[in-house]
């Protein structure tokens, strides 16, 4: 609903994040092979892996142009209206605010969440920045651009 308020276009993608992601997650929480981390430092490591691989996803699927989930379509948004504000900076203020939110609703804030919301920001725009991907810049085709594209192909 915001990224209509905000005039990002709802895409392909955009649905499949919002019916699959959250699914698929607590599938792969639920069959985790892996033993829990009791290292601090080793977690903060994993952390930063873990960004760096959902910044590579960030830009595998943002870049088909397929539209984004509603975390990502709500960052581009913002990104548009600061487009002096770098983009890991916008999602720093992004995770900043939610967690802000969910802290004033009970919450709890640990150094986990800390880090996410600097690391998570920094990682996607160090990454970014080397692969010369700026999110902005993007033109994400609508759901009736898309069948309209694939009704033109068949």
């Amino acid at each position: 609903m915001i990224q209509l308020i905000l005039r990002e276009r709802i895409g392909f993608a955009t649905l499949f994040d919002a019916l699959i992601t959250g699914r698929l997650t607590q599938f792969f929480i639920d069959i985790s092979p892996y033993p829990k981390n009791h290292s601090l430092w080793l977690g903060i490591i994993f952390m930063l892996f873990g960004f760096l691989f959902i910044a590579l996803g960030m830009y595998v699927y943002m870049s088909a142009e397929y539209g984004c989930g509603p975390k990502d379509g709500l960052l581009i948004a913002i990104g548009k209206r600061m487009p002096k504000i770098p983009i890991g900076v916008v999602e720093m203020l992004q995770w900043t605010v939610v967690t802000l939110i969910g802290w004033l609703l009970g919450g709890s804030v640990g150094i986990g969440t800390v880090i996410s919301i600097f690391g998570a920001g920094a990682v996607m725009h160090l990454f970014f920045d080397v692969i010369g991907f700026e999110p902005r810049k993007l033109e994400h085709k609508s759901l009736t651009e898309s069948l309209a594209q694939l009704f033109k192909k068949i």
